[in-house]
């Protein structure tokens, strides 16, 4: 059984993440369903890929193949239905959460999150910013959209936790970001004036950064900023 948990995110909160960690733009194209199996092309940057996937009594297996860009772009054009989408990593813990902000065919925001092997999937527990589950839904699959189009918009509550909490998440990302980039300074001269006035700057970078988070969300939502 799959660990993968899926659900929707407030547009809003994933421009947070979007504006936060960038991401990858990824175009994908899918043939014709058959019975079997499935076929789609994959364009981000300048690779390419041809993915067949197979369905198996243990679940579907992917088998990709790398093709050029040029390669990709033909068979693109032969598909039945394309997505685009930004793709964006975020480090929760020891898991890793995949955020997709489709651009075609409309937008939608989906989050994707792998609970760790060893726990049973019953015992995950979403986050307070995560939106509705979907979960085995198949109508926000990537395929579904790509050829039957986007499902039923869901209006998504933005409460003072959601947003407290997804605030709590990218902050703990910074500190750990910084950490990791203090350590070396710290080994080479940690009495010298320099490191000091480095980990001031990082301090000073981190509270900027928040900020500017809160502002963004502050008027994406109409509020007023704190």
């Amino acid at each position: 059984m799959s660990n993968a948990h899926d659900f929707q995110l407030a547009p809003s909160l994933a421009r947070l993440i979007e504006k936060e960690r960038g991401g990858y733009h990824i175009r994908q194209g899918y043939f014709p369903d058959r019975p079997d199996q499935d076929i789609y092309v994959q364009v981000e940057g300048e690779a390419g890929r041809l993915v067949l996937v197979t369905n198996h009594p243990t679940g579907r297996v992917e088998e990709a193949t790398n093709i050029s860009r040029a390669q990709a772009e033909a068979l693109l054009e032969l598909t039945a239905g394309r997505v685009e989408y930004l793709s964006i990593s975020l480090n929760i813990g020891l898991q890793t959460v995949t955020l997709r902000r489709f651009l075609k065919p409309g937008p939608l925001d989906l989050i994707t999150v792998t609970a760790e092997p060893s726990k049973p999937t019953h015992m995950f527990q979403p986050l307070a910013w995560f939106g509705p589950e979907i979960t085995g839904d198949s109508a926000y699959q990537a395929r579904y959209i790509a050829l039957a189009g986007l499902p039923s918009a869901q209006e998504i509550e933005i409460t003072d936790a959601a947003l407290n909490g997804l605030l709590d998440t990218l902050s703990s990302h910074l500190e750990v970001f910084q950490s990791q980039e203090a350590a070396p300074q710290l080994v080479a001269s940690s009495n010298s004036a320099e490191t000091q006035f480095g980990e001031d700057e990082q301090d000073q970078d981190a509270l900027v950064i928040r900020d500017s988070i809160i502002r963004d969300l502050a008027r994406s939502l109409n509020l007023p900023p704190s």
